[in-house]
């Protein structure tokens, strides 16, 4: 059985034979120093994603970091089969869990579907209005399902499904409420939402969690531009002023949580800098 707190030593004492700061280990697998901190404490493992790469920089193999100690050759086999099996139950567990939580979402929003279809029809004798309700569960179990049913591996296949859905859904939704500035206006505006979307997962994924508040900071200072670009679009669509007290406001609250990011990613790359434990 893996015991946590001697895998931190381990990790710790092979981290020093690099000389390596847990700052600079931590910039080398984008994520944070508090992580590396936490795993040398004993207070969490690395995530199986990163194992390999984190025992590439260390020097070491999976079966010697889960071991928390250099493996010689007596024992090796044995010792390897049996992080291996740890390994595989961590892992069934996680998706065991997330299947359960995902099975229960599926089913909550299957129970919402029937209670709809059964209200309409005993209240006006087939289907109508219930379409509308009915619909947007689906969508929501599109876009939702993948990102519990995976995690944090899901959020790209959520984004996906938003990205082939939205312009359907609101297709549907149009017809269903015979309302065509549904459609006409919000495809518009779901195709810009989405090109932003995508571009801030853009920045996200090349920054890494090791820079999140900076990450954070472009987010809301991109979001400025996109807000004037909407208004535009609205305001050629439907009549509507450019820019009103509402979007001044907006805008300086962007700009504010803008710049506390910048702080707070500048005091912490400043306190990783020095880090020499």
């Amino acid at each position: 059985m893996m015991n946590q707190t001697e895998i931190g030593k381990f990790i710790a004492r092979c981290r020093k034979e690099k000389n390596l700061t847990q700052a600079q280990l931590a910039e080398k697998l984008n994520i944070t120093d508090r992580a590396i901190s936490k795993w040398e404490t004993g207070k969490s493992m690395p995530d199986s994603s990163i194992m390999l790469e984190l025992c590439e920089i260390l020097g070491i193999t999976v079966n010697e970091l889960l071991s928390g100690a250099k493996a010689g050759m007596e024992g090796f086999e044995k010792k390897a089969d049996e992080n291996l099996l740890v390994l595989k139950v961590k892992d069934k567990t996680h998706r065991k869990s997330n299947g359960i939580f995902s099975l229960l979402f599926s089913v909550t929003l299957l129970l919402g579907i029937l209670v709809c279809l059964i209200c309409n029809i005993a209240i006006s004798g087939h289907l109508s209005w219930s379409l509308i309700p009915i619909s947007s569960m689906v969508f929501a179990w599109a876009i939702t399902f993948p990102i519990m049913r995976m995690g944090k591996r899901g959020l790209a296949a959520g984004l996906i499904s938003l990205s082939i859905f939205i312009l359907p859904y609101l297709y549907l939704l149009s017809h269903l409420t015979k309302t065509k500035d549904v459609f006409s206006v919000g495809a518009v505006m779901a195709t810009a939402s989405m090109v932003f979307l995508w571009i801030i997962a853009f920045v996200f994924r090349c920054i890494g969690k090791a820079r999140r508040y900076l990450a954070l900071g472009i987010t809301f200072l991109l979001a400025v531009p996109f807000l004037f670009f909407i208004n535009v679009l609205l305001s050629r669509r439907i009549e509507t002023s450019l820019l009103d007290l509402w979007d001044v406001l907006t805008v300086f609250i962007l700009l504010l949580l803008a710049f506390v990011s910048f702080i707070c990613d500048h005091v912490r790359k400043k306190d990783t800098c020095h880090s020499t434990t």
